[in-house]
């Protein structure tokens, strides 16, 4: 018998979580017990008409029985268990695979455990350095976990959000903060709304803050050296913490969000969130986005915004029926330090380790402001086209130093053509393709040049009378 998709396993997980027998699901869908049965253990493919009743019957969106994001939490499993803690006994892949298919929610919270764990583990490093080099020890840090634990919940809504959605498209519609003068409209806004006086100041009356906002005084304080577009954005920042406090509130009591930092975290980004769909609303940002092509420079100049701006927002353009190009976005700092990542599609970007170093993003600090172009291909086979380039942060003064980010934009290569990058490139070229993975702890291909560390895949043979390609990479005879 062919091997067949494991959708029977995802509809075993599903009947599972709604409470009901195989004998219960199976008279519900007019089928045999025994049908139903052949299907959950992937013994019979699952027909899309019975697919349609099945969502029907247990009132399930579609995409709760796809494949969703159980790649990505398979990618995280693994990563999890690549711990030198089950060195002596890690798990085959494939009962990796199957565990995350299985049970996702259960795997999920070995994930979230070990994160945990993790970070439970550097603070105790950090706290025995602070013990041996001074006395006066400040309290853990859990910031780490935090903004995992945000990311996780951004995955979970695949980084779209209907409600702040509507909410930004009912502001607009307002009137106020439409126009050529953006920041006067905001500005308005927010004092005929909310009361709240909008004040530009001087860095020096600022103690470092780029804004700050007074809520017994109702004054909304902004650093002068922020420019046109980042003082929109903190504007509408501040109407989105105003105007959706209780929808914010609301989003932050999920599960996933285990400690007050992630939550404070959380509600920060999901104001972040309202600000692009207030400032790049979702028709009027998509339609421009495919008509251009989804040139990055153009989209910036027409909406007033900065080029992480415009990378992130489209990595939401998630609507159901009007969805843009599935997108993900990494952005990281010239130490290889991943301070961002948002997802839409099969890619799979490291939770605990650094990115692999031939990925475009790393190579863009050698041409600061110029843009990259690259195809690369997962090991599990899928190939990305994406484009990666530098952003500068703002300098306050002479003093301040210039912090440089490095962002890298991709898709599957399938949608490669609807970007204007794509021009004059041949996509099958499989010489254009360059091989990346995960990390090198999880990488299996042993001829790459820039491995740092030996793959948990294959045992370390150092042969002290030969080199290869690099230090962990074998040779032959």
């Amino acid at each position: 018998m062919p091997k067949s998709s494991p959708m029977g396993r995802r509809v075993r997980a599903v009947r599972l979580k709604s409470g009901l027998t195989q004998a219960a699901l199976a008279e519900r869908l007019q089928v045999s017990a025994s049908y139903l049965n052949l299907i959950e253990h992937d013994r019979r493919p699952l027909p899309a008409a019975l697919l349609l009743r099945l969502a029907h019957v247990l009132e399930l969106d579609l995409k709760e029985i796809g494949i969703g994001d159980e790649p990505r939490l398979a990618s995280d499993l693994a990563e999890v268990f690549a711990d030198p803690l089950f060195a002596e006994s890690p798990p085959a892949e494939d009962e990796i695979r199957e565990f995350a298919v299985t049970v996702p929610e259960v795997a999920r919270a070995v994930v979230q455990l070990h994160h945990a764990y993790s970070a439970a583990h550097a603070s105790a490093q950090t706290l025995a350095a602070q013990v041996l080099d001074r006395q006066d020890i400040p309290g853990m840090e859990l910031t780490g976990l935090s903004s995992e634990q945000v990311t996780d919940f951004l995955q979970r809504h695949r980084n779209h959000f209907p409600e702040l959605e509507a909410e930004a498209e009912r502001v607009s519609r307002d009137g106020t903060v439409q126009g050529e003068d953006l920041f006067a409209g905001l500005c308005r806004f927010l004092e005929k709304q909310h009361g709240v006086v909008v004040e530009v100041r001087r860095v020096g009356d600022m103690n470092g803050a780029m804004r700050r906002y007074d809520a017994e005084k109702k004054r909304l304080m902004l650093s002068e050296v922020l420019r046109r577009g980042s003082r929109n954005f903190q504007l509408a920042y501040q109407v989105g913490l105003l105007q959706c406090s209780a929808a914010l509130d609301r989003f932050v009591r999920d599960a996933t969000l285990t400690s007050d930092e992630s939550r404070v975290l959380g509600r920060v980004t999901l104001a972040n969130y309202f600000a692009a769909a207030l400032l790049m609303p979702y028709s009027d940002f998509l339609g421009a986005a495919e008509h251009e092509r989804y040139d990055l420079d153009l989209l910036q100049h027409r909406f007033r915004v900065n080029f992480e701006q415009v990378c992130h927002r489209l990595c939401t353009l998630q609507r159901s029926g009007a969805e843009g190009v599935p997108f993900f976005m990494v952005r990281t700092d010239r130490a290889g330090n991943v301070s961002k990542k948002f997802t839409a599609n099969a890619v799979t970007l490291p939770r605990f380790g650094g990115l692999c170093p031939l990925r475009s993003v790393h190579a863009a600090y050698l041409q600061p402001n110029s843009l990259r172009i690259q195809i690369s291909r997962q090991p599990e086979g899928v190939t990305f086209f994406s484009v990666s380039r530098t952003i500068r942060k703002h300098r306050g003064g002479f003093h301040d130093p210039e912090i440089l980010y490095a962002i890298e934009l991709g898709c599957e290569i399938e949608h490669a053509p609807r970007l204007v990058y794509s021009e004059g490139i041949d996509l099958a070229n499989p010489a254009a393709i360059v091989p990346v993975g995960t990390t090198c702890r999880l990488c299996e291909r042993r001829d790459c040049r820039a491995r740092a560390f030996p793959s948990i895949q294959r045992p370390l043979n150092i042969d002290e009378n030969t080199r290869g390609v690099s230090f962990f990479a074998p040779t032959s005879e």
